[in-house]
């Protein structure tokens, strides 16, 4: 995938506000805006944007109009900080899920210059881990479960700290003043992590039955229902309603795990996983759980270093997710996933 400019990302953001519209249209929103353009240009500048499939056109002669495409929406360069700031029902954003989506994926999410940053990444990642010793090996492991159980909780709202978390993984010892839950679901992650590693051969793409499966050691004893829900499900803070029927979940999923087997590399796998799985919110609660915990099967089962997201800001997280809810943009949590690749493989040395 090749880079978009900064004027057809700007076109692009025009469109996921505005919808569909005609040439002329999108010229007076850019001059607007400040550009100083011409409509020749505009008219140039949306052909180019048609033939790489990031927008759609309608009609004929005087009634063609263009609207931004699947691939259009997912390569989006949102800034997420500035979009969440706004109030959820104040957004331009989709309420809905979006059936075209999944199937209208691109294959290859990520740009040269990424895939390059995230191969350097590995091989760095494998030459350290190369003669690591058993002792160091287990250590290791320990560190990274640690901070993937602490993180990952946190994420959802546990308020466990990381010492904490180290004396529960380690020692089994409850913190004082936390309820039985938070330590339950920090052990889940544990547990969780342990099952990828012993049966990755399980996790080279998606089916119902692992994600069912690693979704159950999740939520075990948080008296959460296990299988795809039958009813609806709000997202605090978004205008987005995910579906909301047990079939068009399961033919979400199968997508998904199609989509997911397209793509060309572990690293999008691992990625499309991460956000496909929170979009589509199969499961009663532990959706965003899940997604973290099947991101790293997929990494783990091609040899690549799992995320602890040990380093990342939590609101950032959140405000990324909430950008591919709304906007279906990937841009956000592919630099959040990139950056703790690469945090991953300079800071853990597990095999």
């Amino acid at each position: 995938m090749h880079k978009l400019k900064i004027k057809q990302q700007k076109i692009i953001k025009i469109f996921l506000e505005k919808g569909r519209m005609q040439s002329s249209q999108l010229h007076e929103e850019l001059r607007n805006s400040g550009e100083d353009i011409s409509l020749v240009t505009v008219k140039r500048a949306l052909s180019e944007l048609t033939e790489k499939g990031i927008l759609e056109v309608f009609g004929l002669g005087r009634s063609t109009s263009y609207q931004i495409s699947a691939k259009g929406r997912v390569l989006a360069d949102i800034d997420a900080k500035e979009y969440v700031a706004v109030e959820p029902d104040k957004r331009f954003g989709l309420n809905q899920y979006n059936f075209d989506l999944l199937s209208n994926f691109p294959v290859n999410i990520f740009t040269e210059e990424e895939l390059k940053r995230l191969e350097v990444a590995t091989d760095n990642y494998k030459k350290r881990t190369a003669d690591i010793s058993a002792t160091i090996q287990k250590k290791e492991l320990e560190r990274l479960v640690i901070e993937l159980s602490w993180k990952s909780s946190r994420i959802e709202g546990n308020t466990y700290t990381l010492l904490d978390t180290e004396k529960l993984i380690l020692e089994n010892k409850e913190a004082p003043g936390h309820s039985k839950n938070e330590a339950r679901m920090i052990l889940n992650h544990k547990d969780a992590f342990n099952y990828i590693r012993s049966h990755a051969s399980q996790f080279q793409t998606i089916t119902r039955k692992n994600l069912e499966e690693l979704h159950s050691i999740i939520i075990n004893d948080l008296n959460v229902s296990m299988g795809f829900r039958s009813g609806a499900v709000g997202i605090t803070g978004s205008i987005y309603r995910p579906l909301d029927n047990i079939y068009q979940i399961a033919e979400a999923v199968e997508n998904l795990s199609r989509t997911v087997s397209q793509n060309d590399t572990p690293y999008a796998r691992a990625l499309l996983a991460l956000l496909g799985i929170s979009y589509i919110q199969p499961f009663e609660d532990g959706n965003k759980r899940t997604s973290r915990l099947m991101a790293n099967a997929l990494l783990v089962s091609h040899a690549l270093a799992p995320l602890s997201y040990r380093s990342v800001d939590e609101e950032e997280y959140k405000s990324a997710v909430l950008v591919f809810y709304e906007l279906n943009s990937i841009v956000p949590m592919k630099k959040i996933f990139i950056e703790q690749y690469e945090f991953a493989t300079e800071n853990y040395a597990v095999k």
